[in-house]
């Protein structure tokens, strides 16, 4: 299994500052446990935990979300490959609309700007007389 990592261990192989491994614990992203001298100490499957919120919040994804995926991880061992595929499987379709969705603004709102008009409400080749305007408000063109 392993020897436990402190916290100036796991900050310095996660890359992260002591305070952000605080706050992570704060929120119940990850767990420490103390010894007897009452010092923090981290199981090492804190660190692949850590990867992941790292790479989620790089990707924009809230931290709410990410807690919400970690909390599907158990509590009372460490995670076995079944658990992470079981987190990997729960966040696929979540992660695919969010690829088709960066896809679709990289690859259309620059068309959208590309005509030179420069008009969001008035543009004769996107929006002709503002006809989205009866549909509400947001980027309905990117969300469909």
């Amino acid at each position: 299994m392993g020897r436990d990592f402190t916290v100036g261990e796991v900050a310095q192989r996660s890359g992260l500052a002591v305070s952000a491994l605080h706050f992570y614990e704060a929120k119940g992203l990850i767990r420490s446990h103390r010894t007897g001298g009452n010092q923090r100490r981290y199981d090492r499957d804190v660190l692949r935990r850590l990867s992941i919120i790292r790479v989620g919040q790089e990707l924009g994804i809230p931290l709410a979300e990410i807690g919400a995926a970690l909390a599907t991880l158990p509590h009372d061992r460490p995670p076995a490959l079944a658990d992470w595929q079981q987190l990997s499987e729960g966040w696929h379709s979540q992660l695919e609309a969010r690829i088709t969705l960066m896809s679709r603004l990289r690859d259309e709102l620059t068309g959208c700007i590309g005509c030179g008009c420069l008009s969001m409400q008035h543009c004769p080749l996107i929006n002709p007389d503002d006809k989205l305007a009866n549909d509400g408000s947001g980027p309905r063109q990117l969300l469909r």
